[in-house]
């Protein structure tokens, strides 16, 4: 039996009565760090960025931006077989957000008339991750829907490779993607010159991206200064729930809870059950596969310190578990899964069936893999197409409606001691042009 996931034994427990690891990632954020590093970026800008960059990623950088035009250069440089399956991707995401984009509505009641209206964003800024892997994909998730939306100006922020430059594949995707910028900048400093910009990077009104608790932190910071807009999600590192029965194989289920762990420290990873039998396949799986793994130490890594098989009393009890755990990824490998997906409170995305894997979710599928973790999907959700739109109201009062909410509106102001708000009516009504 594997001892690399953490085995915890729920049964006969109310979810009142649980203690639950893991799940304490917020007293670990970077925040006095991560101040630190916004302040040296307002502050220096530039001489900032290259600093810190030489620091974190032991490069001395010669510019801060991607000439444009190696953008389409890079995407002709890649195999055809490569540009053939980002064009897949990049398509079934562009058709999924385009079937979001919301639709003008009209409201009328006694003569006050009131339309919907949105309108994107000037320009938004779309973080990559960077360092143990390289994410195309994340370009194609976060930076195709703000295109949707109709956003003008979209950058890119990606760290760069040890040589300094961006690969090839994250910039073809950018290409795709309808990139306006790129530049080779990671971390909290990225973060950082997107929201209050520099002589390279110019400021955006929305952050969008994954990243790594300094990332997601900073983003929450600068949020919090009122400056740009950030999701309410924190998109930090992934997370993933299994629950499964014993009609699926176990090495299926095993490859799943395997496949978040793959991005990295920091996340999380657990496998729910009511089955004992399951649990051991599970387990005995996981081992199996890491001997083989080609980021093996990545993923024990983070099983070893997050990753969890819990034995609970029935399928209700593994949902429970599940929405106290409220995880970015959710995957129901069970017999009859439609029941369960109703029970769902919290999840950033719900995979339903044994084929479902949340690695089709992280390229293909359509909706955007930057997701809530960390808790967050409790109040925040996927990026959308909404995160890049203002929804506005065009209010038309004709005299009707004028006659209706007049006198209401004058006690309320009255009310509130705003006897100029009362008076704005009170003229109307005095002067007859109403």
């Amino acid at each position: 039996m594997s001892n690399t996931l953490n085995r915890i034994d729920l049964r006969g427990q109310s979810s009142s009565e649980w203690t639950l690891p893991g799940l304490d990632a917020e007293t670990d954020l970077p925040i006095a760090a991560v101040r630190e590093i916004l302040a040296q970026v307002a502050r220096d800008g530039d001489q900032a960025l290259l600093a810190l960059t030489e620091r974190f990623d032991g490069v001395l950088l010669d510019t801060l931006l991607v000439a444009p035009d190696q953008l389409a250069a890079a995407f002709d440089r890649l195999e055809p077989s490569l540009c053939d399956a980002m064009g897949l991707a990049a398509d079934r995401v562009r058709a999924f957000h385009e079937h979001q984009l919301p639709s003008e509505r009209s409201f009328e009641l006694d003569g006050i008339g009131i339309e919907t209206i949105h309108r994107p964003v000037e320009s938004a800024g779309c973080y990559v991750p960077g360092g143990r892997a390289i994410y195309p994909s994340t370009v194609l998730m976060s930076a195709i829907p703000a295109r949707v939306a109709g956003v003008d100006e979209v950058c890119v922020c990606v760290p760069p490779g040890p040589d300094g430059l961006v690969p090839d594949i994250t910039l073809a995707a950018a290409h795709l993607a309808g990139v306006d910028r790129v530049h080779p900048i990671g971390g909290a400093h990225a973060i950082a010159a997107m929201a209050y910009g520099t002589n390279s990077v110019l400021p955006v009104d929305v952050i969008v991206g994954p990243g790594n608790n300094y990332v997601a932190t900073a983003k929450r910071e600068l949020s919090s200064e009122g400056i740009v807009k950030v999701p309410a999600a924190f998109a930090g590192p992934s997370e993933v729930v299994v629950i499964a029965d014993a009609s699926v194989d176990p090495s299926w289920a095993a490859a799943d809870v395997i496949l978040q762990a793959e991005h990295g420290p920091d996340g999380l990873g657990w496998f729910i059950t009511w089955d004992g039998e399951v649990a051991d396949r599970v387990a005995d799986s996981i081992t199996q596969q890491l001997s083989t793994a080609v980021r093996a130490e990545h993923i024990a890594a983070t099983l070893g310190s997050n990753g969890y098989i819990a034995l609970v009393d029935g399928p209700g009890e593994a949902i429970e578990l599940a929405n106290q755990i409220a995880p970015e990824h959710l995957q129901l490998m069970v017999t009859d899964p439609q029941p369960l997906v109703a029970q769902v409170r919290h999840a950033g995305e719900i995979f339903v069936g044994a084929l479902s894997s949340a690695a089709i979710g992280d390229y293909a599928a359509g909706p955007s893999h930057v997701l809530p973790t960390a808790r967050t999907a409790r109040f925040g959700q996927a990026l959308t197409v909404s995160d890049f739109l203002k929804e506005m109201h065009v209010v038309t009062v004709d005299a009707e409606g004028f006659d209706a909410v007049a006198p209401a509106v004058i006690a309320l102001a009255e009310a509130e001691n705003l006897d100029a708000h009362a008076e704005a009516i009170r003229i109307r009504q005095t002067s007859g042009s109403a």
